[in-house]
């Protein structure tokens, strides 16, 4: 059953490691095709996040996001593979941060290809952000282990 467990997260976190892996390639000098990608988005989220709650974010270049995101992915994978939590802390957040910058569905009518085309990407990282949440409530529900207490030592008596 271990063994199961483990192919089950190797296989799980090459999804995160390999797209690490292919933005890192790519980076480059200014964040490359994934910064180039996430600029318009996430323009768009903080000016929808501006005038709904008046709050805004501060500027800074979209390269060190793209960046966190290729760290967490590759890090957190790593560490998930090993059954750690952490690892699986750090895919949760680059999902939670990532996907509704990514797949903007919500902006587009439901009629719309642009929604089409988004809407399966968006419920597809749910289902991913699903297990990750999952993996975390199965590892700190189960019991720890707790080291067998050893005897006092018997006193002989002659």
């Amino acid at each position: 059953m271990a063994l199961l467990s483990f192919v089950g997260r190797v296989l799980f976190a090459s999804v995160f490691i390999l797209s690490a892996w292919q933005e890192f390639n790519e980076f480059g000098v200014d964040g490359g095709p994934a910064a180039k990608a996430l600029k318009p988005k996430f323009n768009v989220l903080s000016k929808s996040l501006t005038s709904h709650t008046g709050l805004e974010l501060p500027e800074f270049d979209i390269k060190y996001l793209v960046a966190a995101a290729v760290a967490f992915k590759g890090v957190g994978g790593l560490l998930f593979i090993f059954g750690s939590t952490m690892g699986a802390y750090l895919l949760a957040l680059q999902q939670v941060i990532a996907t509704p910058i990514l797949y903007d569905f919500y902006n587009y009518d439901t009629g719309k290809k642009e929604f089409d085309l988004l809407f399966p990407e968006f419920t597809q990282n749910l289902a991913l952000l699903g297990a990750l949440l999952f993996f975390i409530g199965m590892k700190n529900s189960l019991p720890r282990r707790q080291p067998k207490k050893k005897a006092a030592p018997k006193t002989k008596t002659f």
